[in-house]
């Protein structure tokens, strides 16, 4: 992804970070720790690891992740947040937050239960 020359404001920026259905996933997902290409594969149902591999270098580009490559064979590399992620990371936990007030909302406890969010 390249940075556009002309937004309206600096939130439309944010939002060509975000934007997508997956990518804050991967920053919610990271937000629980350093993970490999394919614990973030295998913890991200529906995404495929061609998708995931594009979200993670838009992630990248804009600097909200980084990755640490580890020698050898197989190819071992690990995903984090960086300090600039675990700030954006504030916004998407409010934005899981009216979530699950949703859901609750709409008689959709069990799946909040069975998937660990509220108890």
């Amino acid at each position: 992804m390249k940075i556009r020359d002309e937004y309206t404001c600096p939130l439309e920026l944010t939002h060509d970070i975000t934007k997508g259905k997956w990518k804050p996933i991967i920053l919610w997902q990271l937000g629980k720790g350093v993970m490999s290409l394919s614990q973030l594969e295998k913890d991200i149902k529906g995404i495929s690891q061609k998708m995931l591999l594009e979200q993670l270098k838009e992630l990248l580009d804009y600097g909200m992740i980084d990755k640490h490559s580890f020698e050898g064979y197989p190819l071992k590399v690990e995903y984090y947040l960086t300090q600039r992620g675990e700030r954006l990371l504030d916004a998407v936990t409010i934005m899981q937050s009216i979530g699950i007030d949703i859901m609750k909302e709409n008689n959709m406890t069990d799946f909040l239960k069975e998937n660990g969010f509220i108890h």
